[in-house]
């Protein structure tokens, strides 16, 4: 597999809505080793197909770190619980900035494995999180929508000024 370029904040491809994967061939599961490995060397917990400019629905979550990496195709929120978590958040394509963000505590995603099967898994904690964060970056939302005005300014001046330095 190979480690793929990171498409940085603001790149627009950031914002745009992934489209559903249809085909569950050997170039899908290149892509999804190509996201392990990228994601390993970002380093990060999570990464979407669209952050390496692919806008599919295509989902690697690595929770706890030392487990081995979840694969999740076309994944959506089916379930989500009202009791909320407040949780730190960044994103390989904005490094070196992060942020509280409040999130749904528990919730049950519906996905597709690599061979296209249907299949579910409950999440809360971290993992709920995480799946919520990356669900969002495929429907086109960059996490840092989910903050208000004033903080999202505060962050991407940070960001800016990281990047300048």
């Amino acid at each position: 597999m190979a480690v793929r370029p990171i498409i940085n904040f603001p790149d627009p491809l950031l914002r745009a809505v992934a489209d559903p994967v249809e085909l569950f061939d050997s170039d899908l599961r290149n892509l999804a080793g190509d996201l392990i490995d990228t994601m390993h060397a970002a380093p990060g917990i999570g990464i979407t197909a669209p952050h390496i400019g692919i806008l599919k629905r295509l989902v690697v979550i690595q929770v706890p770190p030392a487990a081995k990496p979840s694969i999740y195709v076309n994944p959506s929120i089916v379930q989500a619980s009202t009791e909320t978590v407040h949780h730190t958040e960044g994103s390989v394509s904005m490094p070196g900035v992060t942020e509280d963000v409040e999130r749904h505590a528990r919730v049950r995603v519906g996905y597709q494995d690599l061979e296209g099967k249907k299949q579910f898994e409950d999440a809360e904690g971290l993992l709920a999180v995480c799946h919520q964060h990356e669900i969002d970056q495929l429907d086109g939302l960059f996490w840092t929508q989910r903050l208000s005005r004033l903080r999202r300014d505060r962050l991407i001046k940070r960001y800016a000024k990281l990047r300048s330095s």
